[in-house]
């Protein structure tokens, strides 16, 4: 027999791994100038609110987050250190340096630059000298190094994502989602937190020529420490940008938007709704008991359920309110039981949401009583239905 029953939503302390997310898309009243949107909760990769947020677009000097994230990869290989200098080819220099008329960080053709100054001349100057020499480094030429980049798109999740060149410059075949974004983003934050500060650098100097940051949101909003803008005339403009609050940090990508005052305005506008909108609400810790399962021919009479991991929803307050949390399982459950066995689903259901379903696994041992304590408990059964 299934038996499904409500529970009441007990909070939990302590939570590091989140197992129960709703992938939360409200019909919301909030709009937005941007042609393109997407909020995200960075701990869990939940979509909070969106528009137009997996149409394919022009992703300008944001696709440069691609182009990072493989250096970093490449760090953390070894097969680079930030103390390597890598040469300045003629084609980085007239395709992205001071003759391409293009955001640059001046590098001199001939020369060879760290490393980490050219981390800081893609993600402070946003120069496209810079990620060229690091594309000709690590992949011969920047075509391969595009090809690359598609692939590790792929690897990632990045379905939609296609590449044909290292800066964001345009290209028909240069192609990303806000969604796709947005990952990209939590990628970098979660995986590569030793490189991350460098997004949050307000200035950088090199050949002489100080250039400040591009990111409006950094001298904003004091919340924010990450990522990059992008702006070209097929782009309109754009940016990537995370904030944290407390313990909850939002990235938050908007692209198509008519003029730079438009995307400072906007970056903050909406980060301050999402803080406000969006809250993270724990219910059960990992290894707490849900509920209590009656088990037939057990050594005990009843089994814990339990999430093997924490389980957390983001959503408004007006949805927590509306939100239904029942437990279900095929009763009575059969000993022997063994810690760990799926017994049952936890479902979870709020307004505007997607219901959530969550295996419940049993919390302990049970085994099965011999000869004739089964006989007894049969017995008893047929007596008092028990």
């Amino acid at each position: 027999m299934k038996r499904m029953k409500p529970i009441f939503q007990r909070m939990a302390l302590a939570a590091v791994a989140l197992v129960a997310i709703l992938a939360a898309r409200p019909a919301l009243a909030f709009d937005t100038t941007a042609q393109y949107a997407v909020l995200m909760d960075a701990a869990t990769g939940a979509v909070l609110w969106e528009k137009d947020g997996d149409v394919r677009m022009h992703p300008a000097s944001m696709s440069k987050l691609m182009t990072v994230s493989l250096l970093f990869d490449a760090l953390k290989a070894g097969t680079v250190k930030l103390t390597d200098e890598l040469p300045v080819s003629e084609h980085a220099w007239r395709s992205g340096g001071t003759t391409s008329g293009s955001s640059t960080m001046f590098a001199q053709v001939g020369t060879r630059i760290p490393v980490e100054t050219l981390i800081q001349g893609i993600i402070v100057q946003s120069g496209n000298d810079a990620c060229i020499v690091v594309a000709e480094a690590l992949k011969g030429s920047e075509p391969e190094f595009a090809v690359a980049m598609t692939e590790r798109a792929k690897e990632l999740g990045l379905t939609d994502s296609t590449f044909a060149n290292s800066t964001g410059w345009p290209d028909p075949n240069q192609m990303m989602t806000a969604h796709d974004l947005a990952r990209l983003a939590r990628h970098i934050i979660r995986d590569f937190p030793e490189y991350y500060h460098y997004f949050s650098e307000k200035e950088f100097t090199w050949n002489g020529i100080t250039q400040h940051n591009r990111n409006p949101a950094l001298f904003l909003d004091p919340s924010v420490d990450g990522l990059k803008t992008g702006h070209t005339e097929a782009s309109g403009y754009g940016l990537v940008v995370s904030a944290k609050r407390g313990d909850q940090r939002l990235i938050l990508v908007l692209n198509g938007m008519p003029t730079e005052k438009a995307r400072a305005e906007e970056s903050v506008r909406v980060l301050d709704w999402g803080f406000r909108s969006f809250k993270k609400y724990q219910l059960f810790a990992k290894g707490a008991a849900v509920d209590n399962a009656p088990v037939w021919q057990g050594t005990y009479a009843e089994v814990p359920l339990v999430a093997a991991n924490d389980v957390a929803l983001i959503m408004t307050p007006d949805q927590r309110k509306g939100m239904k949390v029942t437990v279900s399982y095929s009763t009575p459950v059969k000993a022997p039981v063994a810690a760990g066995q799926r017994i049952g689903t936890l479902r979870i259901e709020a307004p505007d949401m997607p219901t959530q379903e969550v295996p419940l696994l049993a919390g302990a041992n049970v085994d099965r009583l011999g000869i004739f304590g089964r006989a007894m408990s049969a017995l008893k059964h047929m007596i008092f239905g028990a």
